[in-house]
C-alpha cells in the first residue's frame, strides 16, 4: 500500500521559512516525478514544483521559483519543498503526489491528473 507522508506545515510570519517533507512508503521515489501542489480555500489546486529523481530536474510555478527549492533524499524516500521568503498568498493547504511508472520524459510542472498517489497535505499559514 503506497502512502506518501507529509510533515513540516506551520504557521510563520510573512518572510519566514518552512521545509515540507514528504515521506513515501509502498513506493520508491527513486526515477520517478514527484510534486508539490497547493490549494487554498476558494481557489483550485495548482502545481507548484516538480522533481524527476532520476535525474533532480526540477521546474517551479513562476509565483515560487527563486523562493522554493524541491529536492530529493533517495536513502530516506523522501522529498523535500524548502519554502524560503513566504508571503501571505502562499497561505495553503500543501500536498506531495506522485506520478507512478513514469520514464525520463523531460521535467514540467505536474498536472493533478497526472499523479497517482497523493498525501493527506499539511496546512501552511503566513501572517502578514
Amino acid at each position: 500500500q503506497v502512502q506518501l507522508v507529509e510533515s513540516g506545515g506551520g504557521s510563520v510570519q510573512a518572510g519566514g521559512s518552512l521545509r515540507l517533507s514528504c515521506a513515501a512508503s509502498g513506493y520508491s521515489i527513486s526515477n520517478n516525478y514527484m510534486g508539490w501542489f497547493r490549494q487554498a480555500p476558494g481557489k483550485e489546486r495548482e502545481g507548484v514544483a516538480t522533481i524527476y529523481t532520476g535525474s533532480g530536474s526540477t521546474v517551479y510555478a513562476d509565483s515560487v521559483k527563486g523562493r522554493f527549492t524541491i529536492s530529493q533524499d533517495n536513502a530516506k524516500n523522501t522529498v523535500f519543498l524548502q519554502m524560503n521568503g513566504l508571503k501571505p498568498e502562499d497561505t495553503a493547504m500543501y500536498y506531495c503526489a506522485a506520478r507512478d511508472g513514469a520514464t525520463d520524459s523531460g521535467i514540467w510542472l505536474l498536472r493533478g491528473y497526472e499523479c497517482d498517489y497523493w498525501g493527506q497535505g499539511t496546512q501552511v499559514t503566513v501572517s502578514s
